[in-house]
């Protein structure tokens, strides 16, 4: 199955942002500098409300008279995944590359995400997160959120193309969502994991390109990590609840771990083998926390060591709480059926090149224009 696409397919950028003033100027910057033909690239930024001035900005560009055409869009929703719709919606594109706001695309960022679609022929492609620190804090969640250990996903530190569960960000041809829907406007966190599954398991195929490179300007404190992580954690009860074949055993061991620490904590007192049990598990960790928290900074001090060390701790029990507290929040939705999620819907006479191969046939699965799907 292959995503028949014009070798020159015009491109939508799609770009959600929320108070992003210190960072969304950058991040047009480098969409507009890129090597692909501006005559067939658009921008769609998308606001949340913002309560700074970034959409101030934004229109500052937007009365720019050359490159790519850039369009400033409303989002009252606030969070990302109906900002991302509502551009999808307006986009022209026969492609949409995603870009966040707090993030900077390399030149040559969109021409090499559209020939890795019409290389392979996968229905996503992405890169690699290169995270961006700044301070002691920052270049320790730098490091720490590229490490393996420190978050899982094979794009935050994959050095080689292959087939992947998911990318970061993300360039799809713009008739995919037409066949799978659109992204599910409840999560506020984990919506692209939420897409891709549902990509997959209807047969798509997604690929990581080391190649696209971008720059990901991470959190700079210590709080923002614990709520960004705690947020992963929680809403990723949410996409347990409707697929359930998309967790990975990986994503339990953090809330095993929180909750065996918890419990030990409690049957303390009352039982002194917990106590045992509970401080030899939390030693090794802190033991192996600290040794790879020395590896990936310890050259540059104790300051930054012990600033990696804590942001290990930080992820690891930010993510595994909010898994637990998502699943008492969430309890009821269990005896819930789950809504479909948003559809896109592409006039016939659109004559989106997405949609249709250069033959007339369908290029994205069978004669009836839906994905074949497969096991997952």
């Amino acid at each position: 199955m292959r995503a028949s696409l014009p070798q020159r397919p015009f491109v939508s950028v799609v770009i959600p942002m929320r108070n992003e003033e210190s960072s969304i100027g950058a991040c047009l910057d480098s969409v507009l500098a890129q090597d692909y033909a501006a005559d067939r690239m658009e921008v769609l930024v998308v606001d949340g409300d913002s309560t700074d001035g970034s959409a101030t900005v934004v229109r500052e560009y937007e009365q720019r008279s050359s490159g790519p055409r850039v369009r400033l869009l409303p989002n009252p929703a606030r969070i990302v995944p109906p900002g991302l719709n509502r551009a999808i919606r307006e986009a022209n594109g026969d492609v949409i590359v995603r870009v966040d706001g707090h993030t900077r695309i390399a030149t040559d960022y969109v021409s090499q995400g559209v020939e890795t679609l019409l290389r392979t022929g996968a229905e996503n492609v992405g890169g690699a997160m290169t995270a961006v620190g700044g301070g002691v804090m920052g270049d320790a969640v730098a490091r720490v959120t590229s490490s393996r250990f420190g978050v899982g996903s094979y794009f935050h530190y994959g050095t080689e193309e292959r087939e992947v569960d998911t990318v970061y960000l993300g360039t799809w041809p713009r008739a995919i969502f037409a066949n799978i829907g659109l992204f599910d406007e409840e999560l506020v966190r984990n919506q692209d994991d939420e897409l891709n599954y549902r990509l997959r398991k209807a047969g798509g195929r997604i690929v990581l390109n080391p190649a696209i490179r971008s720059q990901y300007q991470n959190r700079q404190s210590f709080r923002h990590l614990a709520k960004q992580y705690f947020q992963y954690g929680m809403y990723k009860v949410r996409v347990l609840q409707k697929h359930p074949m998309q967790m990975s055993w990986r994503h339990f061991i953090p809330p095993l771990f929180v909750l065996g620490l918890l419990v030990s904590a409690l049957l303390a007192p009352l039982w002194w083998p917990a106590a045992v049990v509970g401080g030899a598990v939390g030693g090794m960790y802190l033991a192996a926390t600290g040794g790879l928290a020395w590896n990936l900074s310890g050259r540059d001090g104790a300051a930054a060591w012990g600033a990696a060390w804590l942001a290990f701790i930080i992820v690891h029990f930010s993510w595994g709480s909010g898994f637990l507290i998502g699943l008492i929040r969430f309890g009821y939705r269990w005896a819930l059926a789950e809504p479909a999620p948003p559809t896109l819907e592409i006039a016939a006479d659109r004559g989106d090149a997405a949609s249709m191969g250069t033959d007339g046939t369908d290029s994205v699965g069978d004669s009836t224009g839906h994905l074949r799907g497969r096991a997952s």
